[in-house]
């Protein structure tokens, strides 16, 4: 697991072109979505209730790790409700009037989708409030003595905001959603029937048990299952016929340097310097960063959710601390604690 890459094939932050192209990949109807059961139901619900009440849909958050499909779904709600959605997102959001310049194109009943709603700007927040309470916009002209507010009626409309980082939002704009859902990672047979629905979709085709590989090292993460069976499907076409074996199948995800349980050399090298550079642990996140040179918050949001979730490591008081999981997994002999 000594590889390295410019782009890791296994961080869900990452989009690529991929993505973009196979927009038909994405299912259209709550059926059609895989996974989330309870968020799907409950949504179902409340889209029902709307509708026969012939009202704008509540403002949601949809909030979890990322790859999970916070952007599908938003779109899915449009569908069902039958009208326009745009999309922005929160580090994109320079200015207010940027922002009051996207809500005032809104017909009546849109969504408005805005992804890494916690990277808004502050100043950018205040637009807000007003518009998912009341459906106005309070906008300041002019300079100085010649400054005015301007209110701007708006029609009902659902605003949908995604983020990875619940508590960085800020209070007066968590409260204003009326429909907070966290989406969870997936179960390897919920992977396994996307990652057949992909190949169905892109025509290609793929053993049951080589499904159910890819499945299960795609961190429960559907974007990295599709990801992963589009990698591997380029090995299936040059070196199989197009068909993705099982033995296809562990040769490649051999060749991207993708482990069983789905870790890649990046994440050896975070537990490596847990477990080798500070003797398993406990060690602060800021520290940990400094040895492998990554920023806090690419540890905390991008290697550390899966790790957590899995069991490879615990957090404490005291900082990050190796599990028994994660020194079985780097081939080291474990000598148990008083902090394992």
């Amino acid at each position: 697991m000594e590889k390295n890459y410019e782009e890791r094939i296994v961080d869900p932050n990452i989009h690529n072109g991929d993505e973009e192209k196979d927009l038909s990949l994405r299912p259209q109807t709550l059926d059609d979505y895989v996974g989330q059961k309870e968020a799907k139901e409950m949504l179902s619900v409340y889209i029902q209730a709307a509708k026969m009440r012939n009202e704008a849909l509540d403002h949601c958050l949809f909030y979890g790790p990322p790859g999970l499909g916070k952007t599908t779904l938003a779109q899915i709600v449009a569908n069902e409700l039958g009208v326009g959605i745009k999309i922005i997102s929160g580090p994109s959001v320079e200015r207010s009037g940027d922002l009051a310049a996207v809500l005032s194109t809104l017909n009546e009943g849109d969504v408005l989708f805005i992804d890494e709603i916690h990277r808004l700007p502050r100043y950018c927040e205040e637009v807000l409030y007003s518009a998912m309470e009341d459906y106005v916009l309070d906008i300041m002209v002019g300079k100085d003595s010649q400054t005015r507010s301007i209110r701007i009626e708006l029609p009902p409309f659902t605003l949908i905001g995604a983020t990875t980082r619940f508590g960085d939002l800020s209070a007066p704009l968590r409260d204003r959603f009326g429909v907070v859902l966290r989406l969870n990672y997936y179960t390897i047979d919920e992977l396994e029937s996307i990652i057949t629905r992909t190949a169905s979709v892109l025509e290609s085709k793929i053993d049951l048990e080589a499904s159910m590989e890819l499945a299960s090292r795609s961190r429960g993460t559907p974007r990295i299952a599709n990801r992963l069976f589009r990698r591997v499907r380029d090995f299936a076409d040059v070196r199989n016929d197009g068909v993705v074996s099982i033995d296809i199948c562990k040769e490649a995800l051999k060749k991207l340097g993708i482990d069983k349980n789905g870790l890649d050399y990046t994440d050896y090298r975070y537990l490596r310097a847990i477990v080798e550079v500070f003797n398993g642990g406990p060690v602060g996140v800021e520290s940990l960063a400094a040895t492998i040179s990554e920023e806090v918050s690419t540890i905390e949001d991008v290697y550390e959710p899966y790790l957590l979730q899995e069991g490879y490591i615990k957090r404490s008081n005291r900082g990050r601390i190796a599990t028994e999981k994660a020194y079985e997994t780097l081939g080291v002999k474990f000598y148990k604690g008083i902090f394992a």
